[in-house]
């Protein structure tokens, strides 16, 4: 019985941590866009050189 005067108020201070780090992320954002990330892999955006500028770059290793 004596343990829970330390352990109640224990876990009202941690349930209190566990908020205010829930509330930060909230407030800077960092739950705004939970799928964005993982669509941007799928649109690379390296774009294949032309054939013109393979042929002109091979032209200046061999010069």
């Amino acid at each position: 019985m004596e343990s829970l005067y330390l352990l109640i108020p224990l876990s009202v201070l941690i349930a209190l941590g566990i908020g205010a780090a829930f509330w930060w992320t909230i407030r800077s954002g960092q739950l705004d866009d939970l799928e964005g990330p993982a669509h941007r892999i799928f649109h690379d955006d390296d774009m294949p050189r032309k054939a013109n500028e393979n042929e002109a770059s091979e032209q200046k290793t061999r010069d």
